[in-house]
């Protein structure tokens, strides 16, 4: 009989992984307002964040380990993140703060978690200390790989083998990137190395700048129809599937 995985995108780089057993929650980014910025997407609903076994952050960015927004999760989940972050969540009065290195493995119950490295500037404010960025790879009856903030860089091949989704980033917050990012056309660069089944867009359409959002510019909706557009003539042969903040699929084995 066949199992899934199911996916939730939650807006930003907030993914739900569920398995028959484990919940994971990435990036959680959960509030109306995060400083300057606006949640565009619909508020996230609190069963989501119910019963979470661990939550992966990437790094130390506001859009990516965001206090209030881990606040809202039970005092006893397992938060896991790049070592030189524990200071950042310990006074939030989380009990399980695990820290990791690129190369580094976990468990989660049955799940196996890898972290990966990440092309991205790794510094919460400026001046300040340059800490190692993360993405994931989740390895249980199914692989999926949750890039994190990051630009494409070669080694992401070692990750590809029966990888079953790509979580990739193709945009973020405001209508400019700047370097350690990929948009829709380096995202779809990066399917060349990863070769999963499944590719899901993610971080974009959720937060815009004040005084943006009345506009509806176009940041918050075309970089996931980029990227599947890129993606079809770069590397037709990954499945791309395209969720609105709020949606939830499933990924068969």
């Amino acid at each position: 009989m066949a199992t899934a995985t199911h996916i939730t995108y939650l807006g930003h780089a907030t993914v739900l992984i569920e398995t028959e057993s484990v919940r994971l929650l990435t990036d959680p980014l959960l509030k109306k307002w995060v400083v300057h910025l606006r949640r565009h997407a619909p508020q996230v609903d609190s069963e989501h964040l119910e019963n979470i076994d661990a939550v992966l952050i990437s790094h130390q960015h506001l859009d990516h380990l965001h206090l209030p927004s881990l606040k809202l999760l039970d005092r006893g989940t397992r938060i896991i993140l790049p070592e030189g972050t524990r200071s950042l969540v310990e006074g939030a009065g989380f009990e399980k703060i695990e820290e990791i290195r690129a190369g580094g493995r976990v468990h989660v119950g049955d799940i196996e978690v890898l972290a990966t490295p990440a092309e991205h500037s790794g510094r919460r404010i400026l001046p300040g200390e340059n800490i190692e960025c993360l993405g994931y790879v989740v390895q249980g009856k199914s692989k999926i790989y949750f890039a994190g903030d990051t630009d494409v860089f070669p080694e992401m091949a070692n990750y590809s083998e029966r990888l079953d989704l790509a979580l990739l980033p193709v945009w973020g917050w405001g209508p400019n990137l700047g370097p350690g990012h990929m948009d829709p056309y380096r995202a779809a660069l990066a399917l060349q190395h990863l070769k999963p089944r499944l590719a899901i867009p993610i971080h974009w359409g959720a937060y815009h700048p004040i005084g943006l959002g009345w506009m509806r510019p176009r940041f918050l909706t075309n970089p996931p129809r980029l990227f599947a557009s890129f993606a079809v003539k770069i590397a037709p042969s990954v499945g791309i599937r395209i969720l609105d903040p709020g949606e939830k699929t499933d990924i068969e084995k």
